[in-house]
């Protein structure tokens, strides 16, 4: 959506396209890091987006067993917005759509499934999509592939994808928040079990980590013995979590930490969860897909709008992109395979680590991760001009 807003900013004609009818989805992330909104900023965008229903998140902490750490402090960063929005995913898309229908070249398809490609002499010439009234086919110069780790596109496109692994799933759930609960709870980490709480205002959104294919043994405890569990690391919510009425109540994320080799054929290119699919550790998704649709439509605006856009130009594209990627990937593995898996098969009480223990005392060391977090390895900057006229 970034890619398409930018490039019909541009004067390049867009279609987006999304299966959905509308982007209602419970548990999609809904961070927005400050790299994603110093780009709202340079657009001009920043306050009217911050207008729409947010929480500002300067700090992160958390409960290693009976004690509260500080984890990350993004006050210092050298950004306009010194936080982290927590803001549902479906109003920032829809921010985006609301901005890019200013341009007379911005079109977004709803209920429009991509289920092949078309290929003609080797370059990918456009799509074949379901729609409520049946197949149709659109064709362009290029087509980019941004439909998550499912990915139809890199599927049907044949581009090989190199799994990294992931040790733990996620279950999500909300909870009823009450005015008297604490303010923002984003990590309780006791042996055996991490459980995490977003402050969505009226509820809680909720995330309990399991080791990865250990859905069925939890489960097989049953729904009552969750609750327990639950309610033993947050004594807050013994009053609502009967509002967990079955396993319904509860979706499953399969994590997947993955990347394609070439991100690119003729005709195609593939961006975000669908050229790397990322851990949830660190909330990063989003805002890697986001600097990579500012990337994309820095090095192809011009091209798209000469009509001439080459391999080598979307070579160009991964090319910028993959040491992000990678060094963000090797961070979420390291983290996952020493801390995560560590902390899911310990039986035996948690002590703070040391390094978090300096991070208590040196408040600077907060500001490492906050960097890391709160901007990248690589953040973008919008570089293309606005020639398109707006609509009034």
């Amino acid at each position: 959506m970034m890619l398409g807003f930018l490039l019909a900013r541009s004067g390049v004609d867009v279609t987006v396209l999304e299966k959905h009818a509308d982007f209602l989805r419970d548990f999609r992330g809904d961070t927005i890091h400050p790299s994603t909104l110093e780009l709202m900023h340079e657009l001009g965008l920043l306050e009217e987006l911050l207008k729409r229903p947010h929480q500002a998140v300067s700090e992160l902490g958390g409960q290693i067993g009976g004690e509260s750490v500080k984890m990350a402090d993004f006050t210092h960063l050298p950004t306009r917005c010194k936080f982290i929005a927590l803001m549902p995913q479906w109003d920032f898309l829809n921010f985006l759509v609301e901005k890019g229908r200013c341009y007379p070249g911005f079109q977004v398809r709803m209920q429009t499934e991509v289920i092949d490609l078309i290929e003609q002499d080797g370059w990918i010439r456009g799509v074949r999509a379901k729609t409520p009234g049946g197949t149709i086919e659109i064709r362009a110069p290029l087509t980019v592939g941004a439909d998550g780790r499912r990915s139809v596109v890199r599927e049907c496109a044949g581009l090989q994808v190199t799994d990294l692994g992931a040790p733990m799933d996620v279950l999500w759930m909300r909870l009823d928040r009450k005015p008297t609960d604490p303010g923002q709870t984003l990590g309780h980490v006791e042996a055996g079990k991490i459980f995490i709480m977003l402050n969505r205002e009226e509820y809680w959104q909720c995330a309990f980590i399991i080791p990865k294919g250990g859905m069925d043994d939890i489960r097989g405890r049953g729904i009552e013995q969750f609750r327990e569990v639950i309610t033993s690391l947050e004594p807050c919510l013994l009053d609502r979590v009967g509002e967990l009425r079955d396993w319904n109540d509860i979706s499953l994320l399969t994590v997947k930490v993955d990347r394609l080799r070439e991100w690119h054929r003729p005709g195609l290119l593939c961006i975000g969860d669908a050229a790397h699919a990322m851990s949830p550790i660190g909330g990063v998704g989003i805002n890697l897909a986001v600097q990579d649709g500012v990337a994309a439509a820095n090095i192809l605006a011009a091209k798209l709008e000469a009509g001439n856009v080459s391999d080598h130009d979307l070579q160009a594209v991964q090319r910028r992109r993959e040491f992000p990627t990678h060094a963000t990937q090797r961070l979420q593995v390291l983290i996952q395979n020493n801390v995560i898996r560590r902390v899911l098969a310990s039986t035996r009480p948690l002590t703070v680590p040391w390094p978090l223990k300096l991070a208590q005392r040196l408040a600077f060391l907060r500001r490492i991760p906050a960097r890391v977090i709160g901007m990248g390895f690589r953040p973008e900057h919008v570089n293309t001009p606005e020639k398109s006229p707006v609509r009034h």
